[in-house]
């Protein structure tokens, strides 16, 4: 099994790669997924394209159930922080289409 390490280039790969779309229920009486759910996705994500999850996945606030809403997030792994943006693609009923983009360069 071949380790994948979190570098600025493991970054800026995951980073191409994320630019699809994923999906997932929201509770539809809030009208936006929670800060803690949109971070666990992300991971899931990440883990499904690069191999492997990052240690910790944060976001400091609710992603709004709207098309076009965004907010920042960061990830963690091995030292390396990246931030990434998630913004909603879609909205049908109770689920929220996403799209991920983290940043090609460390934060700092």
């Amino acid at each position: 099994m071949r380790k994948i390490r979190w570098t600025a280039a493991t970054a800026a790969a995951a980073g191409v790669l994320l630019l699809g779309a994923c999906s997932f229920e929201f509770s539809a009486g809030g009208g936006a997924v929670s800060a803690d759910e949109v971070a666990s996705q992300v991971s899931s994500e990440l883990a499904a394209q690069v191999g492997y999850e990052p240690e910790e996945v944060t976001c400091p606030e609710d992603l709004p159930a709207e098309v076009g809403a965004s907010i920042r997030c960061e990830l963690t792994h091995e030292g390396t922080t990246l931030g990434v943006t998630v913004t909603a693609s879609a909205v049908e009923g109770g689920q929220v289409d996403f799209d991920i983009q983290v940043d090609d360069q460390p934060a700092g």
